[in-house]
């Protein structure tokens, strides 16, 4: 949950706006988006398509500029950052330990130490027994289990998440809440995750934010306020069905 102290936000989100050329005009995708995250809070984006979710995470992940405003990070240097896509974009040649460990041989680092990190980051999102396995024999949720290992191997100061779970069956997918929770809360990073469910996000989330229709505007901000470790069975309380609807009139 949020502190109830006041601390330095890790990362500011101020009046950022975001028009991509398109021949007439430009196609507005976010407008005036104001925001701020605290430091290893976990927080969710909910949107109708096209709300500006995806274009938002990118822009706070660097890989896009903004047409105005700005994206401030607390620390002084640059944030290391780990991205989660849709699609694991696993390499198809390489074993499961050698897709985590592939952002580490890019940058060099000692191969010793490496595979230490490898083999803790398998231990952690339950991948024992398949580190020599190809992306072939994997189920979706394991692939993206990879992906999630492969982000985090480079001890990421914040995680970004574009809607990891959405190609996967209902079942895995609902697992994968219980397994991203789990994670999260033993390395507590700072997490920004976008997402079309509003149950994904009510589940995982210490606070969800809710875009409009493009462009996209902040239009609620809402603290989960459910105990953690999350367990399955809050999904059917009272609380959890009353925030389901609030999220959904605003979405709609």
């Amino acid at each position: 949950m949020m502190s109830e102290h006041p601390v330095d936000p890790f990362l500011s989100v101020n009046d950022v706006s975001a028009i991509y050329p398109d021949g007439s005009g430009g196609l507005h995708a976010l407008d005036g988006v104001t925001f701020s995250v605290n430091p290893s809070e976990f927080v969710c984006v909910l949107g109708p398509s096209g709300s500006g979710k995806s274009t938002l995470l990118r822009i706070i992940a660097g890989l896009l500029k903004p047409t105005s405003g700005q994206v401030h990070f607390t620390e002084q240097r640059p944030p290391r950052i780990g991205f989660v896509f849709q699609n694991p974009n696993l390499m198809p040649w390489r074993s499961v330990r050698q897709n985590i460990l592939l952002p580490l041989e890019i940058e060099k680092k000692d191969p010793i130490t490496s595979l230490q990190k490898a083999d803790e980051l398998i231990d952690l999102v339950g991948l024992n027994g398949f580190e020599n396995s190809l992306p072939k024999d994997l189920s979706g949720g394991m692939a993206q289990r990879v992906s999630l290992a492969r982000a985090l191997i480079h001890d990421p100061d914040i995680l970004l998440l574009d809607e990891p779970f959405g190609s996967l069956d209902a079942l895995t997918r609902e697992k994968m809440w219980t397994e991203l929770s789990r994670i999260w809360q033993a390395r507590r990073k700072t997490l920004i995750m976008v997402t079309h469910s509003i149950s994904e996000a009510l589940f995982m989330a210490d606070r969800v934010m809710v875009l409009t229709a493009r462009p996209g505007r902040m239009k609620l901000e809402l603290e989960v306020q459910l105990p953690r470790p999350r367990v399955d069975e809050m999904r059917y309380t009272a609380y959890f069905g009353e925030m389901s609807r609030l999220l959904k009139n605003a979405i709609e």
